[in-house]
């Protein structure tokens, strides 16, 4: 075995004035910064290599939402990326995750958390699983519905310029499982729901471990962006602040729009001659949810009246 490399230390400065050691972190700091720099670079290339994302020719004739708005009328954007974080929800009323005051970590005091990303870390879960379960009672589906900038990317894929829709987010209330890897017994929506608004604890039948809903990403992603960056024609980028690396240095902003997200779909929509269409859909989706909410509500109300007269009859039968 050979031996340990030997690193260059710094010599040691006696009685140093108080600007030469000012002069020192200085320096240090500036070597950090480059060293940071020169990492976060080597990722950018690799990424850059894997998913295909290098320069390409110019497309725009100008940095501006109306060329973007060309560009995709001209018939040569075919595909067409979103990248997109939780800050396309917040018009529903779901909080995203750091806006100042509004967002979720500035919100989960009530929780008690040691800190606020604990909620979301499977390690803190398994022992205190009970904050999770509240915030996901107060953020079930059904409860809200899609936005402006949702149905912009449906309209995207009806047309047939959507190629792939990337979240932030993942993991689903549609699949849960055990959380012991020696059981991962799967459960349906209707269980978890039923366990989520009964205060319960979600346990599993089988072992009793708690029941957590699918975390992992799909293999699919991983297969797909491979596929679809090298392909992409124009990339989206909605409702994130990019804060996260290293991905959040491989988006590079060209056109740069500052709004909201219903806005700003909004705004390009109606450079593309679409607007009118959006809003269409738009109110035609929400009057189609509202029936179908007051459908269920009124089968519900239906069932509930209907074992209130049974108890009577049967109390008298007897």
């Amino acid at each position: 075995m050979s031996d340990a490399a030997e690193f260059p230390q710094k010599e040691e400065k006696e009685d140093c004035t108080p600007e030469e050691e000012q002069e020192d972190q200085s320096e240090d700091s500036s070597e950090d910064e480059a060293c940071g720099a020169t990492e976060m670079d080597f990722l950018r290339n690799l990424f850059s290599n894997t998913l295909g994302l290098g320069s390409r020719e110019k497309v725009l004739d100008e940095l501006t939402l109306d060329s973007v708005a060309r560009y995709i009328l001209s018939g040569k954007c075919k595909n067409i990326i979103c990248m997109v974080g939780a800050g396309i929800s917040t018009s529903a009323g779901i909080p995203d995750f750091r806006s100042p005051g509004t967002g979720l970590y500035a919100n989960l005091q009530k929780y008690q958390l040691p800190y606020p990303e604990a909620i979301f870390q499977i390690d803190y879960f398994k022992k205190h699983p009970e904050p999770f379960f509240a915030l996901a009672r107060e953020l079930y589906p059904g409860q809200f519905k899609p936005t402006v900038c949702h149905y912009f990317m449906k309209m995207l894929k009806d047309k047939g310029l959507l190629r792939r829709c990337y979240s932030q987010a993942h993991g689903t209330f549609y699949t849960s499982h055990c959380v012991s890897f020696s059981c991962r017994k799967e459960y349906n929506l209707d269980w978890m729901k039923e366990k989520i608004f009964s205060d319960a604890i979600p346990k599993c039948d089988k072992c009793s471990n708690i029941v957590f809903f699918g975390e992992s990403l799909p293999v699919r992603f991983f297969t797909s962006m491979k596929m679809d960056f090298p392909q992409c024609d124009l990339l989206i980028v909605m409702g994130t602040s990019l804060q996260v690396q290293p991905f959040a240095g491989l988006v590079g902003r060209d056109v740069a729009h500052i709004s909201t997200c219903d806005e700003g779909c909004l705004a390009l929509a109606d450079l593309l001659g679409w607007k009118g269409e959006l809003e269409a859909l738009v109110s035609r989706e929400y009057a189609r949810i509202d029936s179908q909410d007051k459908q269920e509500k009124a089968g519900v109300d239906q069932a509930a009246t209907g074992e209130a007269t049974a108890t009577p009859e049967a109390k008298k039968e007897e």
